[in-house]
């Protein structure tokens, strides 16, 4: 049950980053991207190609296998997911928003079927394997001479020590998430997040006042591309095994945009909230199915119905989403009311 938990609030925080990766995007700038599984898709490919081994006699790739330090294959995920946000963005990002979100669906399937079908660069439907997780070896090795000294611990501890490194993982998971979280926070109460969000609101006055829409536009969408670039990264290196079908649209988009809608979109916080609400009910009901004996696409077609009604509940009792939009009042005004 322990490891479930820490399986479930691992995968929350992965759903939870690309949360706010989507949240920069629609949540302050109104960009509609339904190509979330696209950016999240390249993210985990490079980063299992820098830091992944080398091709197998068996593979049928030809490139990536550097064996470069996580670290490396994780700031590699973040800015190839942001270049490759560039160079989509220099045509559509002038589309309205329901040709851009037609348009970023589409490019999104097309990088998934890349990855699925160039096999020199991907392996194809095989996937990449035996992709190495930050830290393990050293970690299950400690752990490993730790219980050989300690043959007395109880059993329920050393299964606790045995199963260290998905505590790790977690924490590191957590402590990203965390970073991001402030870091965005921060980047939107400044003068920049206020034209985002004048943008969001009226484009055309806020080209008046002087602001590059455009440009505000494409850095809002390749800053939230490299947070799904890096969540990419991180189940990348949890899973330690990806192929095409690991990004398939409901996954890698849909569900995240119920995230984001019923945590509240324009607010960080309520993009994690979420994630994690939301990871849970789909969780939950795959429990729920079991107990009914329901398996394969009926049981897959009831989870989906069941998240779609409680995303309508949502939306009647909590139009903005549970946290909805934040106030955002610039300190001067605070000032000025506290002083009048």
């Amino acid at each position: 049950m322990l490891n479930y938990a820490v399986f479930f609030a691992i995968t929350a925080g992965i759903f939870a980053i690309l949360c706010l990766g989507l949240n920069i995007q629609w949540g302050y700038t109104g960009l509609f991207n339904i190509g979330i599984a696209g950016f999240y898709a390249i993210g985990a490919y490079t980063s299992a190609l820098l830091s992944g081994p080398p091709p197998g006699p068996m593979d049928w790739r030809v490139v990536g296998g550097f064996q470069l330090p996580w670290p490396v294959g994780f700031l590699g995920a973040a800015l190839v997911s942001g270049f490759i946000a560039f160079l989509i963005a220099i045509p559509t990002l002038k589309l309205k928003e329901d040709y851009l979100a037609i348009a970023t669906i589409g490019i999104a399937e097309v990088i998934r079927l890349v990855l699925k079908n160039e096999s020199w660069l991907t392996n194809s439907v095989w996937g990449i394997k035996h992709i190495p997780a930050p830290l393990s070896s050293l970690i299950e090795r400690s752990i490993s001479l730790f219980l050989k000294k300690n043959p007395d611990l109880p059993f329920w501890l050393q299964k606790l020590f045995s199963n260290a490194y998905n505590f790790f993982y977690l924490g590191l998971v957590i402590f990203i998430l965390i970073i991001l979280y402030f870091v965005s926070e921060k980047m939107i109460r400044s003068p920049w997040g206020r034209v985002l969000r004048g943008i969001r609101e009226d484009e055309l006055a806020t080209a008046t006042a002087g602001k590059n829409v455009f440009w505000f536009k494409m850095q809002a969408f390749v800053i939230g591309a490299m947070l799904m670039g890096m969540a990419g990264s991180l189940y990348a290196h949890y899973a330690r095994f990806i192929d095409a079908s690991s990004f398939e649209p409901f996954f890698g988009t849909f569900l995240i945009w119920v995230m984001l809608i019923v945590g509240g979109s324009g607010n960080n916080l309520g993009a994690i909230l979420g994630a994690f609400i939301i990871w849970g009910i789909w969780a939950g009901t795959e429990f729920f199915t079991s107990q009914l004996g329901l398996t394969g696409y009926r049981a897959a077609s009831l989870r989906i119905i069941f998240v779609g009604v409680i995303l309508e509940i949502i939306l009647i009792l909590r139009p903005r989403g549970i946290l909805g939009e934040e106030k955002i009042v610039s300190l001067i005004l605070k000032q000025n009311k506290k002083g009048g």
